[in-house]
């Protein structure tokens, strides 16, 4: 018979995500906040939409979620429709949503009280990512509810490991976004200069970009950031929610983050010239704006 799971989220992650589910011959059903997205999804790809996330996990194995923020992840699990009031004894909560790593270990202790589980399951890879099935996915909790997911996260990433105990993987998406925030506005700071020096800019990243300089945003992002076009990816509105996720743990920890608190700002500063949909990589029009 073929394995019951849900996946609550549709939206740029998350309706790629539970399509890879799909394929890989899981009965997916689906349950979104807007309900006409859930009804395309079904449309497209067949299982069924749910009501709510109760009505969605009911009998699933696996129950997927990929929401905006801690409340939203809350409300759809926690909540009295939340996925926990009918997941069965032995299921399996796996959370991408980039949350806290205070939430994440409160929905495996609340989940383990009920006898299930729960991992802590963040993405790296962008929409492109989660569109290829090649995203990284960093995850928290315990051995067998992880070995028991492994192969579901295989329909839709490239590389997914267990890291730790519950807010593990959401202590690593942190420094995921610690290292982007640093890279692209080092990224973007080169690629400004040498424009203003009057070098061909495409011809230095193609050269520089064989030696230690290289990185997945040069050479994915580059080219972009030259013709001033910021729609790739992950919009700047939800890197300022992460940085703050990040912000608020290293003031927990005591762990200073100059850099990524400076980048945070800048990211301010362009949600203040309109830019809340642009994706990451516009930080160079912050600095365009200062010529």
């Amino acid at each position: 018979m073929t394995e019951q799971v849900a996946f609550l989220g549709l939206g740029t992650m998350g309706f790629p995500m539970a399509r890879h589910l799909a394929a890989a011959g899981y009965q997916v059903t689906v349950y979104n906040r807007t309900a006409e997205k859930a009804a395309r999804w079904v449309a497209a790809h067949g299982g069924r939409a749910a009501p709510t996330p109760a009505a969605a996990a009911d009998g699933a194995a696996m129950v997927f979620t990929c929401v905006g923020n801690d409340d939203d992840l809350a409300a759809v699990v926690l909540g009295p429709a939340g996925a926990f009031s009918t997941m069965a004894p032995g299921a399996v909560l796996v959370d991408h949503t980039t949350a806290s790593a205070t939430l994440a270990r409160r929905l495996a202790a609340e989940a383990q009280a009920r006898g299930l589980s729960a991992l802590d399951a963040p993405v790296s890879g962008g929409q492109a990512g989660a569109e290829n099935g090649v995203l990284t996915v960093m995850v928290g909790g315990d051995a067998a509810p992880f070995a028991k997911a492994e192969p579901a996260l295989r329909a839709f990433a490239r590389e997914a490991r267990l890291l730790g105990p519950a807010g593990s993987g959401q202590l690593a998406k942190m420094v995921n976004q610690i290292c982007i925030a640093g890279l692209v506005q080092g990224l973007s700071e080169a690629l400004n200069f040498g424009q203003r020096a009057g070098l061909d800019m495409a011809a230095v990243v193609e050269v520089i970009a064989k030696g230690a300089a290289q990185s997945w945003q040069m050479d994915n992002r580059a080219a972009t950031m030259l013709e001033g076009r910021f729609d790739f990816g992950f919009a700047v509105d939800w890197m300022r929610k992460d940085l703050g996720i990040v912000l608020a743990e290293a003031a927990r920890q005591k762990t200073p983050l100059p850099v990524t608190a400076l980048v945070d700002q800048l990211y301010a500063e362009i949600q203040g010239m309109g830019g809340g949909r642009w994706d990451t990589t516009s930080l160079i029009q912050r600095l365009r704006r200062d010529a």
